[in-house]
């Protein structure tokens, strides 16, 4: 039990890579704050969960309060904060000539700030756990396709903050903060999202080499199985590092013109 008796919040947890890592960390031995925006799908999770092991907060992780209100409930509920998974995001396709002043505030108030306001909300608690923050990021905050402008570079800041935290608040309050840049993952949304773009149902089952060297894209329990490793203590005193998960060299790989027909949609 890797995460025996640890509370841990993980944001955009009832869907996706978040309802995975909540998963696993429960697997593990922990308790969690599980966070969402839809109230039936958070049922379900904590249904799966059983009882005693998870609380549950509906509410878009960007309002103001919503940070001292996810902190509250871990602290009320289960006595102590060890833990913060910052995984909620907005993944919304947009181009510089599509993407406006009130958009673009939006994506980052929800994937970039959002995230710090947990962390500084959180952190008298962590403090005294010496605990940790990890933040699921995505590999497009290295540069992002040409059509998620936004949330590339929302991506981007909360990568800048990770190595600035991670060094500034391990040394001044032993608390580590790390980040995940998960590749292109087959979550739920991911298969709708694709669904509506006019691909078949079972799109995900012929995919071009160029994105899928091992014949699929990575599941959300492989992004889980990575993220304990960051949130227990094996990992010991390492901070402020940022580990891409994917199966092909992202950075300045450039697929070839007959592959674009699916394109893909990294960590959402």
């Amino acid at each position: 039990m890797r995460l025996e008796n640890k509370v841990i919040i993980v944001t955009g947890s009832t869907t996706g890579i978040g309802k995975a890592i909540a998963k696993r960390c429960v697997a593990e031995g922990a308790k969690v704050v599980v966070h969402g925006l839809e109230q039936g799908w958070g049922d379900e999770v904590l249904a799966e969960l059983g009882t005693g092991k998870a609380v549950l907060h509906i509410e878009d992780v960007g309002n103001e309060g919503a940070a001292e209100r996810l902190v509250a409930l871990a602290i009320n509920a289960f006595g102590r904060l060890d833990a913060v998974v910052n995984n909620a995001a907005i993944v919304a396709s947009s181009s510089i000539h599509t993407t406006d002043r009130a958009f673009l505030q939006k994506i980052l108030g929800v994937n970039a700030i959002a995230p710090f306001e947990l962390i500084k909300a959180a952190l008298p608690y962590l403090t005294a756990q010496r605990g940790c923050v990890l933040n699921i990021g995505s590999v497009n905050a290295y540069s992002g396709e040409p059509n998620l402008f936004a949330y590339s570079v929302s991506k981007g800041a909360i990568m800048t903050m990770t190595r600035n935290l991670g060094d500034t608040l391990f040394r001044e309050n032993g608390v580590r903060v790390n980040q995940i840049n998960p590749g292109w993952v087959l979550t739920e949304t991911e298969r709708q999202r694709k669904k509506d773009h006019g691909l078949a149902e079972d799109w995900y089952k012929d995919l071009p080499a160029v994105y899928a060297p091992a014949g699929r894209i990575l599941k959300p329990e492989e992004i889980a199985a990575a993220a304990v490793y960051w949130l227990a203590d094996e990992s010991g005193p390492i901070s402020g590092q940022v580990v891409d998960l994917e199966q092909y060299p992202f950075i300045g790989r450039n697929p070839p013109k007959d592959t674009t027909t699916i394109t893909p949609t990294t960590k959402g």
